[in-house]
């Protein structure tokens, strides 16, 4: 008998499939993994995860170090992810107004957005007139619950899309006041200090929906007015972004 179209179609989503389960088993973290790190990341055989390596290798998204046998993702991801952050909008957009921002405020200006689990830094700005700068790695996967952006995403985006929240909520209570007093003010103040560092962050909005978090980035000494200047600076910037959103 033969098979259906989407009998056919099966196999090759399975590749696709696997070879995304094997992509996303790299992280910040874990940089660096052996085959039997993918291979329990892939829940198959070791020749099975082998033959995805050896593709994956061909198209250059992994990279194999033969002296210490770990892979890493090769540089096809570099072409891909500019490819992602130059297909969002928002970024192209943001960036005369974290300009503008980061020369007010002379502190790192940093826009992130949500990858579905936590935020994700698509774009930073640190070029201040200090002499020490604080500079934010394009990249990194910020904590959903206990940074300033992700605790923006926590409080505008809808329950469906947050899982965690309810957990985190019941574990803590005060977490759903301090999301309340978010959506109150436009800007999350009380992140943890990590580091030295404070961070503040405002909702970017297009068309009612929250799609980035604006935040200014510095060190924990700032006084209190710098902060109250930054803060304003910060709820003004964000809202203009998002009215120029608006309109695209």
């Amino acid at each position: 008998m033969a098979k259906t179209s989407e009998e056919k179609g099966a196999p090759a989503i399975q590749a696709v499939e696997r070879a995304a389960i094997i992509m996303s088993a790299f992280t910040p973290a874990r940089p660096r993994l052996t085959l039997n790190e993918i291979t329990a990341a892939l829940g198959t055989s070791k020749a099975t995860a082998h033959r995805y390596t050896k593709a994956l290798r061909a198209a250059n998204l992994l990279r194999y170090d033969p002296t210490e046998t770990m892979y890493s993702l090769g540089p096809q991801i570099l072409t891909l992810a500019a490819a992602a952050r130059s297909g969002l909008p928002v970024i192209k957009l943001a960036e005369p107004f974290m300009e503008k921002l980061m020369r007010e405020v002379q502190e790192t200006v940093v826009l992130s957005v949500w990858d579905g689990e936590s935020p994700i830094v698509v774009a930073t700005n640190d070029n201040t007139d200090h002499v020490a700068r604080v500079a934010v790695r394009l990249g990194a996967r910020l904590s959903p619950t206990a940074s300033a952006q992700g605790r923006v995403f926590c409080a505008y985006l809808p329950d469906d899309e947050m899982p965690m929240l309810r957990r985190e909520m019941q574990s803590d209570p005060e977490f759903a006041q301090e999301l309340e007093r978010i959506r109150e003010t436009g800007i999350s103040l009380k992140s943890p200090v990590v580091n030295g560092l404070r961070t503040l962050a405002a909702p970017v909005f297009q068309t009612g929906r929250v799609v980035a978090a604006l935040a200014v980035v510095a060190t924990s000494v700032s006084s209190d007015d710098e902060v109250d200047r930054n803060t304003d600076a910060l709820r003004s910037c964000a809202e203009r972004l998002s009215a120029t959103l608006g309109t695209t």
